[in-house]
């Protein structure tokens, strides 16, 4: 069985497994699966607003797939994020990629 397929079980069994939700969007990332990528990273921040790492990987999904106005947003967002759960590492990496998309 591949990845894609025991995350989907864990959600299944777990929706509001948020670090399987996460594995989730980043196994159709990679795969470049653009828009599965984006609902699951959508759904993970929409039941876990906190979960600052899913901004950046959303970013950087968009980024790839040339949707850079998209993946400022997510940035911006992100840095948000970072800020309210004092995320410095995580702050200064979206705020970098986001001076180099400008």
């Amino acid at each position: 069985m591949d990845r894609t397929a025991i995350l989907s079980e864990i959600l299944t069994a777990n929706p509001e497994d948020s670090f399987a939700r996460y594995g989730l969007a980043m196994e159709y990332s990679k795969a470049g699966q653009i828009e599965q990528a984006l609902t699951e990273f959508k759904t993970l921040i929409e039941k876990n607003p906190d979960y600052t790492p899913a901004y950046f990987m959303a970013a950087q999904t968009l980024a790839t797939a040339s949707r850079v106005d998209e993946a400022k947003r997510w940035l911006v967002d992100g840095v948000s994020s970072a800020v309210r759960t004092g995320n410095k590492h995580a702050q200064s990496e979206m705020t970098a990629m986001l001076e180099e998309l400008e």
